[in-house]
């Protein structure tokens, strides 16, 4: 029986930069958005039809201005025999005085807390559902922003921490993600706090469709232009 689309897109970027070995344990953090329930369902899907042994944990960070997984959601996990664990963390006593809460701030404290949680139980990678889309509204935004030609890697191992980071959406796009929750009878819930300042990656995101015309083409197009690079026609 053919795999999914979506799992062969995933698949291929698995491959392309090995982003899983045998005896890997794989930390993923389950946000409850279709982003993270795609890989949650991709990771659980390639165990039983590959036989590879390497071992995920799926850990859902709530804060006081994060919703619980969703009822259904979580049995689908079931069905998937996924069973998920939750870490209570508390976000806005974080705060230095003066600060506000936004969205960039509560993604960085959940991103330690997985870090942490990863590192203190012995997992030697952490998988983020970061997809093709974010990873070229990233680059948009580090060179319009800061004159930086950079955006998020495909994995990256911290110097410091015996830890690497990787991110098998990277080749897919968030259309091809929403068709495959919508096939498999999953909606990812939406952060609705009223903190919410995202703005910068919402106008990346409204330049990224212009720029390409919402065309995954020229959007992988885009990506594959960060490594067919000529050195004789740039300063």
């Amino acid at each position: 029986m053919p795999q999914p689309f979506l799992f062969r897109v995933i698949d291929k970027a698995v491959y392309d930069y090995g982003m899983i070995q045998e005896g890997d344990r794989i930390l993923v953090g389950a946000s409850g958005g279709k982003d993270s329930t795609a890989l949650i369902h991709y990771f659980a899907n390639r165990q039983k039809r590959r036989g590879e042994h390497f071992e995920f944990t799926a850990l859902h960070i709530q804060s006081e201005i994060t919703p619980p997984l969703d009822s259904g959601l979580s049995a689908l996990f079931q069905d998937w025999g996924v069973v998920p664990e939750t870490l209570d963390v508390r976000v806005l006593g974080r705060l230095k005085e003066g600060r506000r809460m936004n969205c960039w701030w509560c993604s960085t404290q959940r991103r330690t807390e997985l870090l942490d949680y990863a590192i203190a139980n012995g997992y030697n990678k952490l998988a983020l559902g970061h997809h093709l889309d974010d990873v070229l509204e990233t680059l948009l935004m580090n060179m319009l922003n800061r004159g930086e030609l950079s955006t998020m890697a495909p994995g990256m191992r911290y110097r410091n921490y015996p830890l690497t980071i990787i991110r098998p959406l990277y080749y897919a796009d968030v259309g091809a993600i929403k068709e495959h929750g919508k096939k498999f009878g999953y909606i990812g819930t939406t952060c609705t706090c009223s903190y919410q300042d995202n703005s910068g990656r919402k106008e990346a995101r409204r330049r990224l469709e212009q720029l390409t015309d919402g065309d995954v083409a020229k959007k992988t197009r885009l990506l594959a232009s960060l490594k067919n690079i000529c050195p004789e026609y740039l300063p």
